[in-house]
């Protein structure tokens, strides 16, 4: 069956079921508006969600959407302008490689940076790899010291957790009941040796932002390299690697509604940060990060970065406003929710709540209409308690009760209220089967209750 589709935007058309068809070769013209049009359709496409079958889209730190206008940057590079940026002999290199040094140029507009500080990776898992084990090899054995916290991406962890496994000292900070790190502990974990610092911008689980500035000055004051995960950042906040003394920062595409499978890595030059590559091969990105440079999601990234520096300020007022809605519609209906993280130095699009005597995987599975991420888990395939949530000191039972609410730019005013009464109805009914509400709620102090052991 062949098929033409046009563009749709995402907060028009949250998904799209097809039947089967009785012309097996029926052509399909999908058009925008209230009803797809086609010419066997006989009305079997309708936009009600109960209808569509595809949930609701909450969980915008795990990825965002493709911006529309991002696949338009991309299409030429995907089929007419399809040469190697490399191949500097004929003028299909030219084109795809003034598409990369464009995209770079965008990169760098959005951070404060020069162009030629940026470097292109698969994503911020790459990029975090090269930092942190980058870094730590070039300046080693002379400085084998490194700090980060307890609360970085899993990428920074293992990678530091690897360099321990090769000699160097690691210091893991640990971080307030608020997810923010005390600077006083930063500063007394630095020392002669400590090559790099590694603390990441905004939290993915629970949206909390690091003191960046303190930090990154604190950093330049002891002639130390600091690194920043800024993968849930980038695009969503004003972020400026000179007036922060940042000297390396991680991009990831599809957090800022670019394509997936590439990324960003900005290196200082001057004062020039020295980092070993970590791979092996033809030396492009000025040996940083060999192998050919994939145009197309190159081009798409500096789309996305583009758009988001245009409309950063109006996307976070939007977070704000649907946040806020969102808070005000829980925190009216329901007592005994926290909010995980600080409620103020946060990102508003990442609400992490915990909701007492309710276990999260049920709730999840209760909001089967809406996409979502349990806080309980730090990969949907673990039943562990949330490393980052036990980091800020929450309680085991409230670790399992967490959900953390994705808002992105797409997401629209209905949305959020559906998704808010859903929650309401379904916690309301979780907590009614649950003997320890009950208790709670005749006035039982649960933590005085000795339980029996058998």
């Amino acid at each position: 069956m062949f098929r033409f589709s046009k563009i749709i935007a995402p907060n028009l058309i949250k998904g799209l079921q097809l039947k089967p068809l009785q012309n097996e070769n029926a052509f399909l013209v999908f058009l925008q508006g209230k009803k797809f049009l086609s010419d066997s359709a006989n009305e079997r496409f309708a936009l009600k969600h109960e209808e569509i079958g595809r949930p609701l889209y909450f969980d915008a730190q795990a990825t965002t959407p493709m911006d529309p206008r991002v696949l338009d940057a991309m299409l030429p590079y995907l089929v007419s302008l399809h040469g190697n940026p490399h191949s500097r002999t004929h003028a299909y290199g030219w084109e795809s490689e003034a598409g990369v040094e464009k995209a770079r140029e965008q990169v760098a507009s959005l951070i404060g940076a020069d162009p030629k500080e940026i470097v292109f990776t698969s994503g911020a898992t790459e990029s975090n790899n090269i930092s942190v084990k980058g870094v730590a090899h070039f300046y080693a054995p002379r400085k084998k010291h490194i700090v980060t916290t307890q609360i970085e991406h899993k990428c920074v962890l293992d990678s530091c957790r690897a360099l321990e496994g090769e000699g160097f000292k690691i210091t893991y900070l640990p971080v307030g009941p608020n997810g923010i790190i005390n600077m006083k502990d930063l500063e007394n974990a630095l020392t002669p040796e400590t090559s790099l610092v590694s603390i990441m911008t905004v939290n993915n689980e629970i949206g909390v932002m690091q003191p960046i500035s303190e930090i990154g000055a604190l950093c330049k004051s002891k002639k130390i390299f600091f690194h920043t995960d800024a993968a849930q950042a980038v695009g969503k906040v004003p972020l400026d690697v000179n007036s922060m003394n940042i000297d390396l920062m991680s991009i990831s595409g599809h957090k800022v509604y670019g394509p997936k499978g590439v990324g960003a890595l900005f290196i200082r030059r001057r004062p020039r940060v020295r980092v070993e590559p970590i791979q092996s091969g033809g030396g492009q990105e000025r040996g940083m990060r060999s192998g050919t440079v994939p145009t197309p999601l190159v081009v798409g990234l500096g789309a996305a970065c583009e758009l988001a520096q245009h409309e950063m300020a109006y996307d976070h007022a939007w977070m704000e406003t649907l946040a806020q809605r969102f808070l005000d519609k829980i925190y009216s209906k329901l007592s005994h929710v926290i909010r995980n993280g600080d409620p103020k130095q946060t990102y508003p699009g990442c609400i992490n709540l915990s909701f007492a005597y309710v276990e999260g995987e049920s709730l999840l599975m209760a909001l089967k209409d809406v996409a979502l991420s349990s806080g309980s888990a730090c990969t949907s395939a673990s039943l562990e308690p949330s490393y980052v949530l036990r980091a800020i000191g929450a309680d085991e039972d409230l670790a399992h009760s967490s959900i953390r609410f994705g808002l992105g730019r797409f997401t629209t005013i209905e949305e959020v209220d559906y998704t808010a009464e859903k929650t309401i109805r379904h916690v309301e009914r979780l907590r009614e089967m649950s003997p320890l509400w009950e208790m709670v709620q005749e006035g039982v102090d649960l933590k005085n209750i000795q339980w029996s052991q058998h």
